[in-house]
């Protein structure tokens, strides 16, 4: 896969997923407990042998600059390897990107300087395990200019994707942004469902400098690849779709848009059956991401016949420790604490969390470093948590955050420091100086 540039969009400031979002990129969402959504895209492209990879920064980006720094800093720049982190520098537009299509137009010197005959461009915030080296392989054999992978969908879902109408040579003849359910072209390999693009594009190199400097001087265009850069191809060069061939080996094919805040709980839910439908323990694909320096998840307190103490059916990380508290269906991210007779159910919490005694949360996210004020109830009752000032979703998700009433934020400020206090932390610092 040498002849290969990767490029990582990973800039969207994922306002769906808002409040979660407010202080970090989509991409460095937490899933599985110890993983970040842009960890699952990264290990595909490992897997796959990709090794030129550019990842595409823009909003909030230092912590996701520092994760890919600390975490994916494991290739050789000798042989010409490189997993590097792109911020906006303002290149070619004196603007920040204004689009997927436009962010890789920004960058477009970096892959001239690469000088490879494929580009590969990839979205950081999909749950799926894909293989791009038999994407390459379908790309030459059918002589493609470009090509878009895409998965088999239910109608009712159109709306949310970009649906490809194409030929039985795979040639796509259409594509037509979100449409409606009754508007959406049925998929020939099945009247039933239709094939939706992945954000997966495999371009030659020369058509995409050639579409990217085309969209850039169009002034009408919202500078997005499903949008714009794709059917303006249409019939003007070999664009050819790539029907998924999922790595996750299950019955059923695995791939998660997790752009709303019920989908991104649904597909960490995924992960605690029996059974999984997304599969983390493939030793034969393995998913990578950094590991902090914790002890491993302790279970304290069990009292008998009471089933305290205790988690069932749920992701316990290193550094958790249940202390005479019960989880049940939930996923619990590293260094959370559930203390005792408190109980938590089919939630998701992050990092840095700790439930206070005697509470109950049920069907909550819960954000890093937070804690939980003893007897709280969070979940129970979605209204109720509502009329408090909780934010709660259409479907009672309720999403437990640092201005949520009641809780407060333990071992780092996670809101941004106002000037007053700016202005304290440096009076500070230089009177320590002086001391010295």
């Amino acid at each position: 896969m040498e002849g290969i540039l990767t490029i990582l969009l990973a800039g969207g400031a994922g306002e769906r997923l808002a409040p979660l979002t407010r202080d970090q990129p989509k991409p460095m969402m937490p899933f599985g407990g110890i993983y970040r959504l842009i960890d699952l895209t990264l290990s595909n492209c490992l897997n796959s042998g990709l090794s030129k990879i550019y990842v595409l920064t823009q909003y909030k980006a230092l912590s996701l600059n520092r994760h890919i720094r600390q975490a994916w800093n494991i290739l050789s720049p000798e042989l010409g390897q490189f997993i590097e982190a792109v911020p906006p520098t303002q290149r070619l537009r004196d603007t920040w990107y204004l689009g997927t299509a436009d962010a890789v137009y920004q960058n477009m010197q970096s892959i001239v300087e690469e000088q490879v005959p494929y580009v590969l461009i990839l979205s950081a915030d999909h749950v799926y395990k894909m293989n791009y080296a038999h994407m390459l392989d379908w790309h030459v054999e059918r002589g493609a200019d470009v090509t878009v992978a895409t998965t088999r969908i239910s109608p009712s879902d159109s709306a949310r994707f970009g649906i490809v109408s194409m030929d039985d040579d795979y040639s796509i003849q259409g594509f037509d942004e979100k449409p409606p359910r009754e508007r959406a072209a049925r998929s020939h390999f099945n009247e039933g469902v239709c094939s939706a693009s992945m954000g997966v594009y495999l371009f030659s190199t020369p058509v995409l400098l050639e579409a990217l400097i085309e969209d850039a001087e169009d002034e009408s265009s919202s500078h997005d690849f499903g949008h714009d850069v794709l059917p303006k191809l249409m019939g003007r060069r070999r664009v050819v779709a790539y029907d998924f061939v999922d790595e996750n080996k299950k019955e059923m094919i695995y791939w998660r848009d997790v752009g709303t805040l019920e989908a991104y709980f649904e597909a960490n839910m995924d992960l605690i059956a029996v059974t999984p439908e997304f599969n983390l323990y493939d030793q034969e694909w393995p998913l990578r991401t950094s590991m902090r320096p914790l002890p491993p998840a302790k279970f304290v307190f069990a009292t008998e016949g009471r089933c305290m103490g205790l988690a069932l059916d749920s992701i316990v990380s290193h550094g958790c420790i249940i202390s005479g508290g019960r989880v049940t269906r939930s996923v619990l991210s590293p260094g959370v604490r559930v203390d005792r007779q408190a109980s938590v159910d089919n939630c998701l919490l992050f990092s840095g969390v700790q439930v206070g005694a005697h509470s109950r949360i049920r069907n909550a996210i819960v954000d890093h470093n937070l804690k939980i004020p003893e007897h709280a109830v969070i979940g129970l009752d979605p209204e109720t948590n509502r009329r408090e000032g909780h934010t709660v979703t259409d479907s009672g998700l309720v999403i437990v955050h640092a201005d949520s009433p009641g809780v407060t934020v333990q071992e780092i400020q996670r809101r941004p420091a106002t000037h007053e206090q700016g202005r304290l932390a440096s009076e500070k610092l230089r009177r320590g100086a002086q001391h010295a």
